[in-house]
This record gives C-alpha cells, structure tokens and sequence, in this order.
C-alpha cells in the first residue's frame, strides 16, 4: 500500500505521515460551539474529520480522536441572558441537537468529547506557564493577554507577518492592552455576567478565552506533542495560530506536526451567512434530503476545496447514490454478512491511492463507480461485496439497498408511504389483469410524478424506489 501523504497547511505542501509513536495517531479538532443548531459548514468539518479518523483505523493505526465542544463564549452567555435560562441548560440542549445531527450523518463518536467548562485548572497552569515565560500579561483592565510580539514564530502558520496584521488593525482605546495584536488569554469578570460564568484565578474571577481553551484541552488528553490537529479553514487565523503560539510558548518546543484544514462551504457560489439569508442548518437540509445523500455529497469534494450548496448539487449527489445502491440491489450481499474489503483486489488498490493522496475522496468515490459498472454488468456478489466495503470505510452504503432505495428523502419530503405506493402497484396489476392498460399507465404516471419509479421484473413482479 502506498504512504499515507496529507497536505500540512505548516509546510503549505503534501508530506509523508510518519506518526510520533509508530502505529499511533493522536488527532485533535476544534469542535462546536454550542449556542444554537449545526449548520453546513458544522457537518462538513464533522463528515471530513470522521472520514479521516476512518481510515487512519482502516489503515491499521491506533487512533485517538478528541473534538472538543466550546461550551462557554461571549456568543453563549449572550444567547443564555436573551433565553432566560442558565448556560448549562442552553449548551445542554445544543449538545443534544449536535449529538443527534452527527449521528444522522453518519458521524462516528470522537473517542473524548471535551468540554471547555470542565479544564479551566488546565487552562489556568497554561496561563501561568506563559506568564512564567514573559509571554503574558495582566492589562489595566485585568484582562490577561498574549504577548505576541514576544513569540519569534508567530504567524508561521497563516503565513501573515506582524507588520500585514499591525497595518489591518484598529487601535482600540478602551483596552488594557499592550498592542493591538495581543489576544485575551482569561477574561476579567464583568458585573453584568452571571455567576456560573465565573472562575477564581490568580488574577481575579473571570473567565477563559476562546484560543486558550483548545491549548489546554489537547495538551491534557493528546500531550504537548502529538500528529494532527484538524479544523474549518476559518480557524487557520487566528484561532489555530493563536493555539501555537500559546502552546509552543508555554511548553517551548513544535505543539502538532500536521495542521488539516477543510474548505468553506459556499451557497450558490455566495459565501453561507445569516446576513445574505442563504444560511443553513443541517436540520434544515435533513428535512428536504436524505442524511446520506449530504454525507456523500461532502464526500464526493475534495475536503480542501470549497464546496458549493444547492438544491441542484444536492440532487445530483441523490440520484448519484441511488445508481451505487441499484447496483448492490441487483447483485445483493448476502444478509448477515460482513463486508470486508479484498485488499488485493485492484479496486481496493486504486481506493487506497486515492485516499493516502490526502485523502482524495473524489477518485475514491469515482473508484466506486467503476466497481458499480462492473457489478452491473457481472451481477457478481463477491464484488458486490466488495463495493459494499470499500464504501463502507468512509461511511457510504452501509444500509441494505432496498432501505436507501424505498425510503423517504428526507424528514418531511413530500410524497407516498411504501403502503401506499404497494397499494398502487397492487392496482395497477389489477388494471393490466382486467387489460384496463389505460388505467395502468396512469397509475405508473402518477407514480412517477411523485418520484416513484417502477421497474417491472420477468415473471411479473415490481420493483420500485424513489427517484
């Protein structure tokens, strides 16, 4: 099998992955934070990251997977005041709504799912760490700060240099800061915040910032050191630079190897925001289209690029589904059985390149394809099989092909229930019985305008599935 290459957007180039402990992965990735439901840009860091850690285990590496929630932020406690309720009940809520959304899609369990609330000890010996260093500082408002100027490799990963940041920067009066650039590592309390929101520190009651709490929740679960760390091209700056800088300035020495970053999601070629009113979220989606028809439709781009949402991409990526589960419908897998991938067979081959090329999910993908064409044209089960579990390692066709194929395309898609779409077929032999062949057709017609397509078999019998 060839090596495993992932492009590190560090390095800005595609490098061999050699892991810190052989045979071992440690991954991180920023997960949500918890104010409000998933929307696109959630689900496709969530599909990537679990296609990733996928096939790390498929490969035969251990992994270690965390995705922290952000369960405390300026967004969190305004959105709990607003509700009236406690920030505990509104993240709570939230974290049920995210949990249910990764689930639909597929998304495999992280193996930690950290809270933020739950390390602010860790959080506070970071800051500590840093203070110690000469990197932090308390401000005349008691904010602590970094000290950015102080650390020599800022803004190595986002390639920006302080003097392009100083230039795009209003200088902020009303700060305790000792320049602009400087970013808040614990939030002095504010009188107008509640309680719960409010930790006793070395330099008052207060609260953590957003970079720190990462920082402190990697290093604790994955080590000072460790492979991959993963997030939406939104983070590279500043949230992941920010993470270095805190992280390689506490403990001084290289904090992740590879840095992942996956594209933005795009609506019609617009940038997705609430502002433009093409925002979405993944319950939104869910309502009009089938979970998997989304997972697929993320995974059929290449994760650094960005990805553009439509009803008409979206239906392109069902109807493309659909052939891949005709395909094992026509040649079935035997129920009960455990589809295993045959890794000398040559797709699994051509599959495996794909994927250790950054995992290029595209190819692999179009892979899948050209097994389908074959198992259409062989009808053979043991390359059904193999169709089956191939798809399977990056979470595609895991369902019987008459579950997929007969179900509804989503939550509250318009249309018939298998009842009644049986009760119609049911009908329509009567007709062809009785030679009202009018009646037939008509029922076929009606059918197919509510995107039931029939498929009529030797010896009589009908298939369906929707279109």
């Amino acid at each position: 099998m060839s090596t495993l290459k992932i492009y590190n957007t560090l390095a800005r180039d595609k490098q061999a992955f050699s892991p810190i402990e052989p045979g071992k992965v440690r991954l991180y990735v920023c997960g949500m934070t918890v104010y409000d439901y998933c929307h696109l840009g959630h689900a496709r860091v969530m599909v990537v990251f679990d296609m990733v850690q996928r096939w790390l285990r498929a490969t035969g590496f251990d992994v270690t997977y965390v995705r922290n929630i952000t369960d405390i932020d300026d967004k969190i406690i305004q959105r709990a005041i607003e509700n009236r309720e406690s920030i505990g009940q509104l993240t709570q809520r939230f974290i049920k709504a995210m949990d249910e959304d990764a689930a639909a899609l597929g998304v495999q369990k992280p193996d930690h799912e950290p809270r933020a609330t739950a390390y602010v000890p860790q959080m506070l010996d970071l800051i500590s760490k840093l203070q110690t260093n000469g990197l932090a500082y308390q401000g005349s408002d008691g904010d602590v700060n970094y000290s950015v100027r102080d650390f020599p490799g800022y803004g190595k990963l986002s390639g920006k240099s302080l003097d392009d940041l100083r230039a795009g920067e209003r200088v902020d009066v009303n700060t305790g800061k000792r320049d602009p650039l400087d970013f808040v590592l614990w939030k002095a309390a504010k009188e107008s915040e509640p309680g719960e929101v409010k930790w006793d520190s070395p330099w008052g009651k207060g609260r953590p910032g957003w970079h720190i709490e990462c920082s402190a929740m990697a290093s604790d679960l994955l080590g000072d050191h460790f492979d991959i760390h993963g997030g939406g091209q939104d983070l590279q700056f500043p949230h992941h630079e920010n993470e270095i800088a805190q992280s390689e300035g506490a403990h001084r020495h290289t904090f992740v190897n590879y840095w992942m970053h996956n594209g933005f999601i795009r609506v019609d070629n617009e940038k997705m925001s609430k502002s433009l009113g093409n925002f979405f979220t993944i319950r939104d989606v869910l309502k009009k289209y089938d979970p998997e028809v989304v997972r697929f439709f993320i995974l059929r781009a290449h994760y650094r690029s960005p990805l553009n949402y439509s009803d008409a991409h979206l239906d392109d990526a069902r109807v493309a589904l659909t052939r891949l589960y005709t395909a094992l419908k026509d040649a079935p897998v035997e129920a009960g059985t455990v589809a295993e991938v045959d890794q000398g067979d040559v797709y699994a081959q051509r599959f495996a390149e794909a994927m250790n090329d950054d995992f290029n999910t595209p190819v692999a993908v179009a892979v899948l394809f050209d097994l389908a064409n074959e198992v259409n044209k062989t009808r053979s089960p043991a390359q059904a099989r193999q169709l089956k579990a191939l798809a399977g390692v990056i979470g595609l066709l895991e369902r019987p092909a008459e579950a997929f194929l007969q179900g509804g395309q989503g939550s509250e898609a318009a249309g018939l229930s298998a009842a009644d779409i049986e009760a119609k077929i049911a009908a329509r032999v009567a007709a062809k019985q009785a030679r009202n062949f009018a009646e037939a057709d008509g029922i076929r017609a009606e059918l197919a305008a509510a995107g039931v397509i029939l498929e009529d078999k030797p010896g009589g019998l009908t298939e369906w599935r929707r279109g």
